[in-house]
């Protein structure tokens, strides 16, 4: 998978006219986090402790500092499939493992550091999103998570970096009765 370094965004940008679609794309990934983080914002350290649901026992803020930790695997994941590189690797086991993990490892988390790491990642997410050309959005390859459909790379970005927050948010809402 590609790297989630700024070089290979500089030199799109600087090679091709910035693309209407990447920015719209950027513009819904920051919408996205930020109703996130507004409502997360607002939440009582027990709400902050509740889990999502009857099924997925994670709390409400180790959802909120997962959609945050996700953003540079969903963003290497379109750039790979914007340079028409299958994606192979990423499953739903995978993905599955990744989530407990994640879990496990951050359920203590406190809201400022989960605020945080999501204000930070959500940035530089949409930064490298606004980088993509139409060229690059409109590029497709096999990705493992559709079933090794061919999905272009604007697919990927709304389906995975501009949805996650969204998903999660009204996920969030359920748990919490709002």
């Amino acid at each position: 998978m590609p790297t989630t370094s700024g070089s290979t965004a500089t030199i799109h940008n600087t090679e091709h006219s910035a693309s209407r679609r990447a920015e719209s794309l950027a513009a819904r990934i920051e919408e996205g986090a930020a109703g996130l983080s507004a409502f997360a914002e607002g939440l009582s350290e027990i709400e902050w402790r509740t889990p999502v649901s009857a099924t997925d026992k994670r709390s409400v803020g180790v959802i909120v500092h997962h959609v945050a930790s996700m953003y540079p695997i969903e963003i290497d994941v379109a750039r790979a499939i914007a340079s028409g590189k299958s994606v192979s690797d990423v499953t739903w086991e995978v993905v599955a493992q990744l989530n407990a993990e994640h879990a496990q490892k951050n359920a203590r988390v406190s809201k400022s550091v989960a605020l945080e790491l999501l204000r930070q990642n959500s940035r530089e997410a949409a930064a490298a999103v606004r980088a993509f050309t139409d060229q690059d959005l409109d590029s497709a390859a096999p990705f493992s998570l559709s079933f090794g459909a061919p999905v272009t790379a604007q697919f990927v970005i709304e389906d995975h970096a501009m949805r996650h927050s969204w998903h999660h948010l009204a996920g969030i809402r359920r748990a919490l009765g709002r």
